[in-house]
């Protein structure tokens, strides 16, 4: 029998950008989920189970052109969880499964490219 704390979970990045690809690459202290390309509209999502330590740790990086935004997709010890998480081209936005209403999460980093 499952340890009671343990939960199937699946997490969803939808790019929601007006006109550009987005690269998600998403990992975790046991697993690389690799860069992902997805086009407007699509997701990458992935499923998981929370271990029983409560340890469970996803963080994300998104990419598109010279922006740049990073963000923990999922933690056990983390004060909020979101399954689907939504990327506008004003930032991130975190999707509460109860209501459908979404929290602003973080924005963009613009880099130097050389």
């Amino acid at each position: 029998m499952a340890h009671p704390s343990i939960q199937d979970l699946t997490v969803h990045v939808t790019n929601k950008l007006s006109s550009k690809m987005l690269i998600v690459h998403c990992r975790s202290g046991d697993d690389d989920l690799g860069a992902h390309c997805t086009e407007i509209g699509s997701e990458f999502r992935w499923s998981f189970k929370s271990n029983a330590m409560a340890t469970t740790l996803f963080w994300c990086s998104l990419a598109v052109e010279d922006k740049r935004l990073s963000f923990v997709a999922y933690g056990d010890e983390v004060p909020y969880f979101f399954e689907h998480w939504n990327v506008y081209d004003g930032g991130l936005y975190g999707k509460d499964a109860r209501d459908g209403s979404e929290r602003f999460m973080g924005a963009w980093r613009r880099i130097w490219l050389p």
